[in-house]
């Protein structure tokens, strides 16, 4: 199934992708849909009112998560670009909820900087609670993949050793537009191709069948540390070519359209607009 968020006139709904419109699953956001026990057969079976696909106004896929945890240095390639050496564990950092956008929201760079930055990555949306999870309980928890760009400032980033400064800003990062159920994508460890485009230009290609610590790993890890609960986000990491690491440096700019894709997920598609 390929779910999502979606804005109507009266407010936000969940909603299954079906042929050319949009199907009401009965919940306002996805969210509220996987905290259900249940919740795959009852979106599979609901026959609300639909929707025109065609146009549609995303939401963030799950507007308020519980927490979205992000891993950083998860491909090689990007690692090297970077000038790090491969880490042993994974590199983990918080956004929240307020740094959400929809799939097509404008991206409004902040006017304290001009070092704007894109990352592609395939991110984990939770579907059941789970804590300390073993291999089996933590790829039954994983209800999808979606699609994030993790916007980064990079000038507030590197103020120190830590990153999160540079990660959280306000209204910063799409989200979306679905979350596809991991049958649709080869299971719970999918290689798939991912890619920024930035007005036309391929700036980023890689597969996530290349990432160090792969989805089930990091539900486990990230499992171990906190509880994780249905609509929560893991953020698997970006490949190479950011534009931090172009010489020289490459940042977006007012005007251009940012493109972050993954095959069969879909694509987040953000004007850059001045802040």
């Amino acid at each position: 199934m390929k779910l999502a968020t979606i804005r109507t006139a009266d407010g936000t709904r969940a909603v299954r992708l079906d042929g050319d419109v949009h199907v009401d699953l009965g919940h306002a956001d996805l969210g509220e849909l996987f905290a259900e026990d249940g919740w795959q057969d009852k979106a599979a079976a609901a026959s609300g009112t639909t929707y025109p696909a065609a146009g549609a106004d995303f939401a963030p896929v799950v507007p308020n998560p519980s927490k979205i945890v992000c891993v950083g240095h998860n491909y090689t390639g990007h690692i090297k670009e970077m000038g790090r050496e491969l880490p042993s564990h994974p590199t983990l950092f918080p956004k929240f909820a307020d740094t959400l956008l929809g799939a097509n929201d404008d991206i409004v760079r902040p006017a304290e900087t001009d070092a704007l930055d894109w990352e592609v990555e395939l991110t984990v949306v939770i579907g059941k609670e789970v804590r300390r999870a073993d291999e089996r309980q933590a790829a039954d928890a994983i209800a999808g993949f979606t699609v994030m760009n993790d916007i980064s400032v990079r000038d507030w980033q590197f103020r120190t050793v830590e990153w999160t400064q540079g990660k959280i800003w306000q209204a910063s990062t799409p989200v979306g537009p679905y979350v596809v159920t991991p049958d649709e994508v080869g299971g719970v460890r999918p290689a798939l191709e991912v890619r920024t485009v930035v007005d036309g230009q391929v700036m980023q290609r890689d597969d996530t069948g290349t990432l160090l610590f792969d989805p089930v790993f990091l539900v486990r890890y990230v499992s171990t540390v906190i509880t994780l609960r249905p609509g929560d986000i893991i953020a698997t990491g970006t490949p190479a070519g950011v534009g931090n690491a172009h010489d020289p440096k490459v940042f977006l700019l007012p005007g251009q359209t940012v493109v972050t894709e993954i095959a069969g997920l879909g694509a987040c598609a953000n004007k850059v607009v001045e802040g």
